[in-house]
């Protein structure tokens, strides 16, 4: 089993990281393999809505840049999908925002490839604005008709300075550790 996590923080090594981080290490522990794609940075563009993708139905992307169409095969290949992103004016990044248009536009109108996979959003946020965030990724997961795993709460962390301060907030590193334990535990139901 393998799990496909996103960052879509530009920080590579901040809050948000650390909470993928917290995830995996739990997932590993239960002998899922993980892996992280850093999107902040990364991804160069938002989608343009020419439908070439629909039309050539080749699970692609027809602007091949950047990560995109790469990230859309290693999330077919994987059994579970994480996607984190800090909050940033009450919602996901500009990188996280255009990897749900373009990969949600390419895997639903090539007959819904992420379909009956894991998935489960992870936010980081210095003080509010999270849930915006969680739902936006949340509505990729349902859209895409995935099954969405939950914790013991939201799974956000609070955490203002970019070095990792989300280690800090306790309740926040539990729900982590929870999904990651459900998670884990509905893969392995899955298989």
């Amino acid at each position: 089993m393998k799990v496909i996590a996103f960052n879509g923080s530009p920080r590579r090594g901040g809050n948000t990281r650390a909470m993928i981080d917290a995830v995996c290490t739990v997932l590993n522990g239960e002998g899922i393999e993980t892996e992280v794609v850093q999107l902040g940075g990364e991804l160069q563009r938002g989608c343009r809505g020419c439908y070439v993708c629909r039309d050539r139905l080749d699970q692609r992307c027809v602007y091949d840049k950047d990560i995109l169409n790469e990230s859309i095969q290693k999330m077919m290949a994987a059994d579970g999908i994480l996607l984190g992103s800090p909050t940033y004016f009450s919602d996901v990044t500009a990188e996280m925002k255009a990897f749900i248009d373009r990969a949600g536009f390419v895997t639903r109108g090539n007959g819904f490839l992420l379909q009956k996979r894991v998935g489960a959003a992870i936010v980081a946020a210095r003080r509010g604005g999270a849930i915006h965030s969680f739902d936006t990724m949340n509505h990729f997961f349902t859209i895409s008709q995935m099954i969405v795993v939950g914790s013991s709460y939201w799974n956000d962390g609070i955490g203002g300075r970019p070095e990792g301060e989300v280690t800090g907030d306790e309740e926040g590193m539990k729900t982590l550790r929870t999904l990651g334990e459900n998670m884990s535990w509905l893969l392995k139901k899955l298989a």
